[in-house]
């Protein structure tokens, strides 16, 4: 099942991924995150608009199917699913529902920056590299108290340390490196806010 394994597996992560969880949570609260904030459906801004415990409440379940959309391959290989070398379907599975959650088909492929998806497919992934990554974050974030720049130099982080942990020419590194771009060209309007000083503190 190689290439049709593949396809299955990306289009399992991508419809994961593409779970609007921002956008229910927020209609929960009343809420149109579309509309409201910044209008981008993420855990981030539904934190902002509906509270924290909504915020918290996003960030879970967006992590959530980063960790399934990862794990599927693995845990489907062994309800009998003949997939070739599941572990590696694994990074697959977790680009496609970053994808998806960047570019939801659900509401109009639009969609949040892909952090805390991010974020539960590497616990599944390479979890090493991903607490140095979240350790990073919590200390940018209360110094600078910009979520954005945390979740930029988590990002950043990724390819560095997998390069220690792992070795430069290993897939954990590609990975890990085509993450960190993605997530950092999602905040591209972030960084042009912090350039400018426009930026909203949390």
């Amino acid at each position: 099942m190689g290439i049709l394994g593949i396809c299955i597996v990306a289009a399992v992560g991508y419809l994961l991924g593409a779970i609007p969880f921002a956008v229910v949570v927020a209609r929960c609260c009343g809420v149109d995150i579309l509309k409201a904030g910044s209008g981008n459906p993420g855990a981030t801004n539904v934190k902002r608009t509906c509270g924290k415990a909504a915020g918290n409440i996003c960030f879970l379940l967006d992590a959530a199917k980063g960790f399934a959309a990862a794990s599927f391959p693995v845990w489907a290989s062994h309800l009998g699913v003949a997939f070739d070398s599941p572990d590696s379907l694994c990074y697959v599975g977790l680009v496609a529902a970053i994808v998806g959650h960047s570019f939801s088909i659900f509401i109009g492929f639009k969609g949040g920056k892909g952090v805390a998806v991010t974020i539960g497919g590497l616990l599944w992934i390479m979890w090493a590299a991903i607490l140095i990554a979240l350790a990073i974050w919590v200390a940018v974030f209360y110094s600078s108290r910009y979520v954005s720049l945390a979740s930029i130099s988590m990002a950043a982080s990724l390819p560095v340390s997998s390069v220690f942990l792992y070795g430069y020419n290993t897939i954990h590194f590609y990975i890990a490196l085509g993450i960190a771009v993605l997530i950092i060209v999602r905040h591209h309007s972030n960084i042009s806010r912090l350039i400018k000083g426009t930026e909203n503190r949390f």
